[in-house]
Formats: C-alpha cells, sequence, structure tokens
C-alpha cells in the first residue's frame, strides 16, 4: 500500500508538465490586439420622444372597447351561476348523459360571453402593434393600459372556464 501512495504524487505531476512545455509552443497569444480597443467606445445615444396625449380620434375607440370589454364581463358574471350549477348537477353524471351535455352547453354559452371582450383585446393589439411599426407614440401608454386591463379581466375568465371545465368528468 505504501509504494501506490509513494507513486501518487509523481503522476500528479505529469499533467502539469505538459501545460509547462505548451507555454513555450507556437499557440496564439490571448492577450488584446490592437484592433480590439477600437471597439472601447461609447454607443452612440438615441433620443426616443415621450408620447404625447392620446389623439381624440383614438380616445372614442379606446372607451368603446372599454365598454364592450365592461358588457361582456358583466355578462359573463350573469352567465356564471347557472354554469356552475349545471357544471355542479354533472359532477357525478356519465359523459355524453343528459347532465353532463346540459353543463357542457353551459360552458359554451358562458364562453359566448366572453366575444365582445376577444374582440376588444384584438382591436387594441392590432392598435398598439400598428402604432409601434409607424413610430406613433402618442397615446401607446394609454393604449397599453387598457390592454393590460383587458388581458387581466380575460385571465380571470379563463381561469373560471378551466376549473368548471375540471370538475366535468371526462375532461
Amino acid at each position: 500500500m505504501k509504494p501506490i501512495l509513494a507513486i501518487l504524487p509523481l503522476m500528479a505531476a505529469i499533467p502539469l508538465s505538459a501545460c509547462a512545455a505548451a507555454q513555450g509552443g507556437d499557440y496564439p497569444s490571448l492577450a488584446k490586439r490592437p484592433v480590439e480597443g477600437r471597439f472601447d467606445v461609447a454607443p452612440p445615444s438615441v433620443v426616443v420622444p415621450s408620447p404625447g396625449p392620446l389623439p381624440t380620434d383614438l380616445a372614442g375607440r379606446l372607451a368603446r372597447w372599454e365598454s364592450d370589454a365592461v358588457g361582456a364581463q358583466q355578462a359573463f358574471a350573469r352567465e356564471r351561476t347557472p354554469t356552475e350549477a349545471a357544471v355542479t348537477a354533472a359532477g357525478g353524471a356519465a359523459i355524453s348523459s343528459e347532465n353532463w351535455v346540459v353543463a357542457q352547453q353551459a360552458i359554451s354559452r358562458l364562453q359566448a360571453t366572453r366575444a365582445p371582450l376577444t374582440d376588444a383585446l384584438a382591436d387594441i393589439d392590432r392598435l398598439y402593434l400598428e402604432r409601434s411599426i409607424a413610430e406613433s407614440v402618442d397615446g401607446l401608454p394609454e393604449i397599453y393600459a387598457l390592454r393590460d386591463k383587458l388581458a387581466a379581466m380575460l385571465a380571470a375568465q379563463d381561469n373560471v372556464l378551466a376549473g368548471l371545465e375540471r370538475q366535468l368528468p371526462g375532461q
């Protein structure tokens, strides 16, 4: 056992000797070259104009989309209670039974109430993209704020629908 322990330091030194021999070879240096110093300059500053107020022609469109979304939210809330009752009634029912079909139809009606909200969100997304591409920054904060609000409403509705669908057999 002692002869093996005496050889271990010698074996560890062998790879180190290879590293020492490579330093004098024809390998390129990793030092910084003169051409690399040319790129040590700060990039030019870009001036981005601050957004101005929302143009009057867009204010009416945003108000209409918000109104449509609020109406869809109210319709969703009205339809939610009967849908939850139908899904609860179908909880132990077999797939394709009368209660199961009624619950599926109720979920479909609940999803249909969201159409004005999803349409408004799609229109806002289109407007935001058009104005961003055209570099028309006036009103973008208002457009984005309404888009964010409607997206949150839609996400909450998605969660409700997903929960109802999980309660049905076969989902």
